[in-house]
């Protein structure tokens, strides 16, 4: 096997390389990762040539134009053109090129915003997603009809995981651009610094189920050997390990040793109060997973930014 990811430099890309580096790569397996430096992919020319050079076999596509809820609500038409363009190239170039599998990442933001939870693999397409990323789900949910046409017209082996709120080592912890959990660990160091409180931006009550990069990279290795259905799955802790953001925040606080006291501007949006997801069907095949408790990745993540401050508050 030759295993082209895309989007390898990102956090879960950086997860997936550290697993596959510690032992859970396979002798017939050849790991080739690459970032936006070795080509444009919304570029078919340069999509396909990335495709010539490398000749994958298996393919993780997780590259995209990501970002947080401030970031999605400026500028839902770039997420929407960037990640069709994308998706489409690499989707595309696989088939051209007789990949035999590829697996992309999906997100929980595609669900429907009106909705029953929790949420499962066959609710995607029952109705709008929220309309803070609007641009962003929709793209994504592409994803998955261009999977479904490629197996009916082609045989093809396309599918998808779909992670909840995914943190770790290498995330993107830009306070302004930024996911939930790393901005508010880069907030809280400087809260530290400075002396100062945190403010958390909203009330604080939205509650997200939250991945480990690491456990997910686990579970991408199982996709890409095991799973062999064209529909996504989705990749999650269980419903009972649902927290709040005021519950992150404080396991932050205690991760980074922060004695300050805790400020909620509920002058910001809290975005989508919830998006429970049930992991039924990844149980159904892994029963006996273990996940990495959120405060210990907690811990191990802040430990990460703190020893890589220079170059991770980027």
């Amino acid at each position: 096997k030759r295993i082209l990811v895309t989007g390898g430099t990102g956090l879960v890309g950086r997860a997936i390389q550290r697993v596959v580096a510690d032992g859970e790569g396979r002798p017939d397996e050849e790991w080739i990762f690459v970032s936006s430096r070795d080509a444009d992919l919304t570029s078919s020319s340069e999509t396909r040539a990335l495709f010539e050079r490398h000749k994958p076999t298996h393919v993780i596509h997780l590259a995209a134009m990501v970002g947080g809820l401030f970031k999605n609500l400026r500028s839902n038409l770039d997420f929407w053109r960037t990640n069709i363009h994308i998706n489409d190239n690499v989707l595309h170039s696989a088939h051209e090129s007789g990949v035999q599998k590829v697996v992309s990442c999906l997100s929980t933001c595609i669900f429907p915003d009106k909705t029953t939870y929790p949420i499962d693999e066959s609710m995607i397409h029952n109705g709008p997603p929220h309309s803070s990323n609007f641009g962003y789900s929709y793209a994504k949910r592409m994803i998955d009809v261009q999977n479904r046409g490629y197996s009916e017209q082609h045989g093809r082996r396309f599918t998808a995981v779909i992670p909840t709120n995914v943190f770790g080592p290498h995330d993107n912890f830009n306070i302004e651009d930024g996911h939930v959990l790393p901005g508010l660990i880069h907030k809280v160091y400087l809260a530290k610094q400075a002396g100062s409180a945190l403010t958390v931006w909203g009330t604080g009550k939205p509650r997200r189920q939250f991945i480990y990069s690491l456990d997910l990279a686990r579970l991408f290795l199982w996709v890409l050997r095991e799973y062999d259905e064209v529909e996504p799955i989705i990749l999650s802790v269980g419903e009972e390990d649902e927290v709040s953001i005021q519950e992150a925040a404080e396991a932050i606080a205690e991760a980074m040793e922060f004695r300050g006291e805790l400020v909620f501007d509920t002058t910001k949006s809290d975005g989508q109060f919830k998006k429970t997801a049930s992991n039924a069907k990844l149980r159904r095949y892994l029963p006996g997973f273990q996940f990495t408790p959120f405060r210990k990745a907690v811990q191990e993540t802040c430990a990460w930014f703190n020893a890589n401050y220079a170059t991770a508050r980027k």
